[in-house]
């Protein structure tokens, strides 16, 4: 039995599995991130976590084919340095080889949403598909894109940045510094702008009742089903400028499978079946026999370990797995 560890470094958790050869995590450490750190301080935690996977699983770092990492920015996937992360405020930093000199073990880099939209390809909702998308509704709207097996980032390793085409010309700014993008609209951080603007236009909205602490993602979804007019007209505009996006992307890319991912997704079918709908009348195939399949992720936050953990195999041309 072969064994690889895939971690995912985000912005608030550094986490780690030992994956085996039918992409089954085995044993998990984690760790919080703790930044703003050095990204030779944060690669020490992250040396460390993997090590504590292995152990929870029984073996040694030797015992490890090698470890895979997917991080949020640009990642040259070639050199193993992080290009650029705004999350980390890291630039230009040799990460690979900071984790190979402290566990000995290859090392293998990946953008995390890459890596994630891998992970679903090899073992979760788009398994046994040629070509994917895949986009994740969190914080922010991260994409990636598998054509014929292989991640697809440009000739630069910043390509596949879905949350930044323009949706909506002179909108809502966005962290990037545009203004309209995807992300400003269609991650959980625009869907609360719109509620709390909605909530401050409609004092008598059911939404103030129910909003307990703060205002969360789910708010909106929560109170159109309890029967208020000013959520479901949240919601209705949430779908309508998610399914823009996606409509945006099919008709570029015409995947086979297009999995949405994020904590957005919990909302199920009050999601999912009017955005089905709603991007089945927008995209320009829609008359075709094939048409592509939107489905929602099915790894969870896993996505991102696995998606690491096979990203030798995948240097190596055997994705088959």
């Amino acid at each position: 039995m072969k064994y690889y560890i895939g971690i995912d470094l985000g912005g608030t958790n550094i986490a780690a599995g030992v994956v085996d050869e039918s992409c089954k995590i085995i044993a998990r450490a984690s760790t919080p991130t703790k930044r703003p750190r050095s990204c030779a301080d944060i690669s020490e935690d992250m040396a460390r976590v993997a090590r504590e996977a292995a152990s929870a699983a029984g073996i040694s770092l030797e015992d490890v084919e090698y470890i895979g990492v997917g991080a949020p920015g640009t990642v040259n996937s070639e050199t193993g340095r992080v290009e650029y992360s705004n999350n980390l405020d890291f630039y230009d930093e040799p990460l690979a080889e900071y984790i190979e000199s402290k566990t000995g073990r290859r090392v293998y880099i990946e953008n995390d949403a890459n890596a994630a939209a891998l992970g679903e390809f090899i073992a979760g909702a788009a398994k046994g598909r040629s070509s994917a998308v895949c986009i994740t509704l969190g914080t922010g709207v991260g994409g990636g894109i598998i054509i014929d097996g292989k991640i697809y980032s440009g000739f630069n390793f910043a390509g596949a940045e879905i949350g930044h085409m323009v949706i909506e010309v002179d909108g809502a700014p966005c962290t990037c510094g545009r203004r309209g993008c995807f992300e400003a609209y269609s991650s959980a951080t625009g869907l609360i702008r719109m509620t709390k603007e909605a909530m401050d236009a409609d004092p008598g909205s059911k939404m103030h009742e129910m909003v307990g602490d703060h205002v969360s993602g789910r708010l909106a979804f929560n109170a159109m089903r309890a029967g208020d007019k000013s959520a479901k007209a949240v919601v209705d505009k949430y779908i309508k400028y998610l399914a823009a996006g996606i409509s945006n992307v099919i008709n570029i890319f015409q995947p086979e499978v297009l999995c949405i991912g994020g904590g957005v997704c919990n909302e199920g079918d009050a999601l999912m079946i009017p955005l089905r709908e709603a991007v089945r009348e927008q995209v320009y195939s829609k008359r075709s026999q094939r048409n592509t399949e939107i489905l929602r992720a099915s790894l969870g936050n896993d996505a991102g370990i696995i998606g690491a953990a096979v990203l030798g195999l995948q240097r190596g041309s055997e994705v088959s797995l």
